[in-house]
């Protein structure tokens, strides 16, 4: 089983900018599909982007596409989410997640990935 961890959320102003890592232990990280999903208040957890194991395809929400980016380094065991031009409605709590099964394809739904981590939080202020 993999343990995952999310550093580098925080508060930033709106067009602003933050990296997020999600931290792998317990497995190698190169034999999982990885997605980033967030979750505002009062909101179901939507999908935001994810990366297949050799970071060949990827996919991206409408939402984010052109502002976000995802990537991985499986040497560190550690995907990362680069955030540009944030706005207010990207406040949320963003989790990492890991696909177990070995699947080809990434999949932008939460019944697709096993593994979770707790979260980080990213306000963007207006």
């Amino acid at each position: 089983q993999v343990q995952l961890v999310e550093s580098g959320g925080g508060l930033v102003q709106a067009g602003g900018s933050l990296r997020l890592a999600c931290a792998a232990s317990g497995r190698p990280l190169s034999i999982y599909n990885m997605a980033w999903f967030r979750q505002a208040p009062g909101k179901d957890r939507e999908f935001v982007t994810a990366i297949s194991r050799s970071g060949a395809n990827t996919a991206y929400a409408d939402s984010v596409k052109g502002r976000f980016t995802i990537s991985r380094d499986n040497a560190k065991n550690t995907v990362y989410l680069e955030m540009n031009s944030l706005k207010p409605e990207d406040t949320a709590l963003y989790y990492c997640a890991a696909d177990r099964t070995l699947r080809a394809s990434v999949l932008p739904t939460t019944t697709s990935y096993d593994y979770w981590g707790q979260g980080t939080q990213v306000t963007v202020s207006s």
